[in-house]
């Protein structure tokens, strides 16, 4: 009890610094979240470029709004929610989204599990990277950040249908992009 209660006083006093921009706190909010939160921002990034100013333009954000955090709850999870909303809104900025109808879209399926693993974390994340933002976006959320696509709906002001078929037109493309790689890597024998 006394470990939890000295924990809480030792954020709150952490936290407050950075509400008060005292650089030392700053500081070390950075460094210490800095390579928690870019892997997520490359995974909805197109490149190298976008990811940094996605991360940065998120701490900024972050440290404008450090008064909204909730003591006690996970600063981790605070900081990486910024950071996928900022992504979201860096893409609203660059592009517009293209969906069309779920009616569309065909069933795709893989009998090859064993593709994926294959696949340095590099490759994969590159992978990603050149999927539309809509489709990267959507794949992360649902995907990887277990967003369901009412939530995604909401969030990237689209249909729940819209969603589903940005997922299954993400999930296809990726397909063909980690085939187009594999076959590059495996060259065919005749």
């Amino acid at each position: 009890m006394e470990l939890i209660l000295r924990k809480s006083l030792e954020e709150r006093d952490y936290i407050g610094a950075c509400i008060l921009k005292e650089s030392w706190a700053l500081k070390k909010l950075y460094e210490d979240h800095y390579s928690i939160m870019l892997p997520v921002c490359m995974r909805y990034a197109n490149n190298d470029d976008d990811a940094l100013d996605i991360l940065h333009d998120g701490f900024i954000k972050v440290f404008n709004n450090l008064e909204k955090y909730q003591i006690g709850t996970s600063l981790v999870a605070w900081i990486k929610r910024i950071m996928v909303n900022t992504a979201i809104d860096y893409y609203r900025k660059e592009t517009r989204r293209r969906t069309a109808d779920l009616d569309q879209v065909v069933d795709l399926s893989s009998d090859d599990p064993d593709v994926i693993s294959s696949l340095s974390a590099e490759e994969l994340l590159s992978s990603l990277q050149q999927l539309s933002p809509a489709y990267r976006s959507v794949f992360n959320m649902y995907v990887i950040e277990g967003y369901s696509h009412k939530e995604l709906a909401d969030i990237l002001g689209i249909t729940e249908s819209t969603s589903r078929s940005n997922l299954v037109k993400a999930r296809h493309k990726l397909k063909e992009i980690i085939s187009a790689r594999m076959n590059y890597l495996v060259p065919s024998s005749k």
